[in-house]
Parts: structure tokens; sequence; C-alpha cells
């Protein structure tokens, strides 16, 4: 029997260590001070005036792009001062932006900035500056920076090029939108969960049609949605979404399944979900292990579900992130009973399953239409923590089906041995795979008479899903070929028909 366990808060982990502070400044109306008139300060100048800024640049020369900008600038006046720069020109300017060619006047620029208490960067010069310049992907309002550190400013433009291709332009009209009409929901009687479904409901109007302006009934749409989905009316009740993370790869996750997380209050969540899928979650939202864990502490279900039910009634929205597929021996079906019960909204969002991510990294067909008629999910752990007594055994013997075992640990040998006992043939191909799609990733390979002993032997703490099958074959192939030493002689049986043919006589 499981070990009791009390679900418990955990602390996300420590944000990672940062190169560089992504921050934004805000220079509309504001003063900066630009030092040198060459080409690439005129471009420094071209972006402060597009910020909405001032820009007084002091230059006893100018290139012809700078003359180009002082005539017409893209937003603040850019103001050409044909002298050097002075100490008397940085109180009251924002941030300060230097081109030089030598160190020394670098130096003195800068000194001379921070003694003034103005931010300072030095063009092509990481040692004097206290903020950088990215590589910049613009849909204003909507602003993306990419920063490398000054490490590889190619690899910064090149992921540029990505996004750029990525995000629609239209997507500038969406974010202008939601600036006009943010001040009308804040100032609105909206409940903030309401407010939360309304700018929901936005995004994904914007990502379905993220190149038409948005108009007016846009928006009087989506208020009326948001009343009629009640979430105005029922300021004290909160929901609950079961959300299937996957079997560990984050990039597997559905955007669905992201949205879920990144607007959840409280999370729960089981032992069996990789931490990586939790950098998708909103930072503020609470997160609780609440793991059920085989022969290990585990939380009764019954708090389980009563935990999530008393945190949905105060309000809360409540995530339940389960491992793989909620729906594939996830408990699913008494959670959800448990919320129907408490009159509690509930929502399922499925995730790809164990078996799904395995069978990919694998390459493997499991329903391979010359190898298997049927897929069958089993598992091989009862309430009791045996292995379950009405497995049906015709079914698992059947030799064109792919049989998937879930918890198949303790019970493996077992099952292996009943299952020949039933009539599954002896060489059919199993493999163990461990930790599904995640980094350290582990493919035992053999057959359902040796699996137990192969997996005993490997140990692993991981969690383990088993396959069975012919549809199996190549897959057992493939991983003895990467086991076996590369002197050593191929087995006989693994070459293919054509290396097996009688040669020809020469």
């Amino acid at each position: 029997m499981n070990t009791p366990r009390t679900p418990a808060e955990t602390r996300p982990p420590r944000m990672e260590r940062l190169a560089r502070l992504p921050v934004f400044f805000a220079l509309s109306g504001k003063r900066t001070v630009l030092a040198g008139g060459t080409a690439p300060a005129a471009w420094k100048a071209e972006l402060l005036s597009a910020a909405g800024a001032q820009v007084d640049v002091f230059a006893s020369e100018a290139s012809d792009e700078m003359l180009a900008l002082a005539s017409d600038p893209p937003g603040g006046p850019v103001v050409l001062h044909r002298r050097a720069w002075t100490g008397e020109d940085f109180p009251g300017a924002a941030i300060a932006v230097g081109a030089f060619a030598h160190d020394d006047e670098a130096s003195r620029f800068a000194a001379a900035a921070r003694a003034a208490g103005v931010p300072v960067n030095v063009i092509d010069n990481s040692a004097f500056c206290d903020f950088s310049f990215g590589s910049i992907v613009n849909r204003s309002p909507l602003v993306i920076g990419i920063s490398t550190d000054g490490a590889a400013p190619v690899f910064a433009q090149a992921i540029r090029a990505k996004l750029e291709a990525l995000i629609p332009f239209g997507f500038a009209r969406w974010a202008e939108a939601a600036r006009r009409w943010r001040e009308t929901i804040k100032s609105s009687a909206l409940p903030s969960a309401a407010r939360l479904q309304f700018w929901q409901m936005f995004t994904a109007t914007a990502l379905r049609e993220p190149n038409r302006e948005p108009q007016q009934n846009d928006y009087d749409r989506l208020i009326t949605e948001t009343h009629d989905n009640g979430a105005d009316t029922k300021p004290g009740t909160g929901s609950v979404t079961l959300v299937g993370a996957g079997p560990g790869d984050p990039e597997l996750l559905t955007l669905r399944a992201v949205r879920a997380l990144q607007s959840a209050d409280v999370i729960l969540i089981d032992d069996l979900v990789a931490p990586a899928i939790l950098d998708f979650a909103r930072r503020e939202a609470k997160k609780m292990m609440v793991g059920k864990t085989g022969f290990a502490p585990s939380c009764r279900q019954d708090e389980i579900n009563s935990l999530m039910v008393s945190l949905a009634k105060a309000g809360r929205r409540v995530v339940r992130l389960k491992g793989g597929d909620p729906m594939i021996f996830g408990r699913a079906g008494e959670e959800i009973a448990a919320c129907r019960k408490a009159r509690i909204p509930v929502e399922v969002v499925p995730g790809i399953s164990a078996a799904q991510g395995a069978a990919s990294r694998l390459g493997v067909s499991l329903t391979h239409r010359n190898l298997a008629r049927r897929i069958q999910y089993v598992t091989a752990h009862g309430a009791d923590g045996k292995l379950p007594s009405d497995i049906d055994w015709a079914s698992l013997a059947d030799p064109v089906t792919t049989t998937v075992v879930y918890m198949p640990k303790r019970a493996l040998a077992e099952l292996s041995a009943t299952a020949q006992a039933r009539g599954l043939s002896p060489d059919t191909p199993a493999v163990a795979v461990v930790a599904a799609t995640r980094p350290d990733q582990e493919v035992i390979a053999g057959t359902i008479a040796d699996i137990a002993t192969r997996l005993e032997a490997a140990a692993p703490e991981r969690p383990v899903l088993i396959m069975i099958g012919r549809a199996l074959a190549q897959a057992v192939k493939d991983q003895r070929r990467r086991e076996a030493p590369p002197t050593s002689t191929p087995d006989p049986q693994l070459r293919s028909p054509a290396s097996t043919a009688s040669s020809p006589p020469r």
C-alpha cells in the first residue's frame, strides 16, 4: 500500500542566470544624448527617435545618414548640435549613447554620463555600456528585443529573422486595439476572472485572424461572450482544468495547455510532470505537489479531490497538471466526478500520451498495417499495488495486437510469465522506454521473455512504459545495433533479407 503524503506547496525554480536584464525604456517626450555623427550613431538616433525621444546629437561633423535623419525623423525630433559634447549636456537626460573610435574618449563619456546618473551605451564597446541595444522585432506596441550579450550578434539576427517570419505584421493592429480597450475594460464592473476571460478570447481571435483590422464590433462581441459565459456573474466560483502535460518534452505541450497554465491561480502537480513544463506556467500561480507514486509516499485521491474543489469554491482557477494524457490511467474520472458533484466547472485539456511520445522517439507505428490490427493500453498496477486480476490475457496474447503497459515495474515479471502461459509467443518483441521524450530517455529492448530481466538489471528510477508486439520488431533490431560493440560480428538474425541471400558464383 502507498505511504500517506500530504499535498505540499512547491516553490518554482529560481530564475536562471541572466546575462542581461531585458527592460524597455519609456522615452516618449524625454531628452536623450547622443555623441557622434557617424552612420552607426545615426541608426541609434533613429531608434531613439522612433521611441518618441528628443535626440540631442553632439557632433562636429555629421554623416549623410545623420543629416537625413535630422531633417525627417521617424518620431521625436533629432536636434543636431555642431560641437563636441560636454559634461553640462547630461543632466536631465534619460539615456546617453556614444560612438567613439578610441577607448579614452569612450571612457570619459561613460564616466560623465554616470556621474550625472544617466545610463550609458557606447556603440560596439561593451566595456563602457550600462545597457545594450538588441535585435528588434517591431510590431509596435508589440516589441521583441533579442540579446546574446554581445557574444553572437549574427545569431541574434538569425533569431530575429525567424521571429519576423513567424509573427504576422497584423499583430501590431491587434496590440494597438488592446491598448485602446484596456482602460475601458479596467474601469468596467467586470470582476478579474471575467477580464481575464475577455483577454483570453481577444488573444484567440488575434491568433486566428492576425491580418485583419480589429473593429468595434469585435470588442462588442467579446464583451457579449464574456457575459454569456457567466464569468461576470459568478465571482465566487472558480474552475478546474485537467491538463495533460505530455510525457516530458515541454515542446509537446498543446497551445491550449500553455494558455491554461498561464491563466492558473493554483497548479496541482503530479510527480510524473517534467520540471521544464512549469517554465510555461504563470509565475504568480501557487504550485503544489500532489504526487501519487507507486510504492512511495503518495497523496490520497480523496485529499486531492477535496483540495481541488475547495480551491475552486474559493474562486481560484485550478489547473490539475498530469503527466501524459489525463484521461489515460490518470484518475481523471474520479476528479471530474468530484467537481461535478460540487457544481464546479471542469474542463479537460488532452495531452500527448506517454505511448505516443515513446513511439514517436522510436520512429515506430504502433498500428503498422502489416504487423498490427489494433492497439491496447493496460495497467500493471491495480488498486492494491499488484498485477490486476482482470486483464484480458487472450487479447494480450493476440499476435496482431500492440500492447502498451503503463506502471509496469513491479509486476512486469508476473505479467510476462502469465502472458506467455496464456499463449503469447516468447520471442514477441518488447521495448521498455524510460523517461520517454526527455533528454535522458533510455531504451531497453528485448522480447517478452527477457524484458523483465533486462529492466530489472537497468533498475531505472524514472517513469517506464513497456510496449509489446510485432510492430516493435524493427525498434528492437535498431536498439541492438546501437548497443553492439563496433568490432563485433553482426548477429545473423539482424541482417537484412538481401544480406542473407546466397552469394552468386564468381
